[in-house]
């Protein structure tokens, strides 16, 4: 299949319900955490959308997996975030594991995502090395 927007990703759709809920969360962390833990969790799900749409714009498989490998990381930073909200008793445990199967969603369709890159990036690979070999024997 031919995805002409990266918003018809699902690994986008699922990592932009983890930027929601993050927004919902943050809004009601107390004050002190304004410029700490409630700015990072906000900037890291934010580059969970972020990287996955910029290497959608990219041209090369290589490159389009490494922007989701940093979409991927970011969302486990959102998870070390929520289990900080979780400890200094921010959120409860129901918020919490909402929050974290938003976000293992999140990487289990990113994994997905990668996987089928990897797999066009292979595919083109031999496509092109027997087209290579072809010109050779002439």
């Amino acid at each position: 299949m031919a995805y002409k927007s990266f918003e018809e990703l699902d690994c986008w759709k699922a990592s932009r319900d983890v930027k929601g809920f993050v927004r919902e969360i943050t809004a009601k962390l107390p004050s002190e955490e304004k410029y700490d833990l409630s700015d990072n969790m906000r900037r890291a799900a934010r580059s969970a959308t972020r990287n996955i749409a910029e290497g959608f714009g990219r041209f090369g498989y290589q490159d389009k997996i490494r922007f989701c490998l940093i979409s991927r990381g970011s969302l486990f930073e959102v998870i070390d975030d929520l289990i900080t909200c979780k400890e200094e008793e921010y959120i409860s445990s129901v918020q919490y594991v909402k929050g974290r199967e938003l976000c293992d969603k999140a990487i289990a369709l990113i994994n997905g995502y990668i996987n089928y890159l990897e797999s066009a990036k292979a595919n083109f690979e031999a496509t092109t090395k027997t087209h290579s070999d072809k010109s050779n024997n002439v």
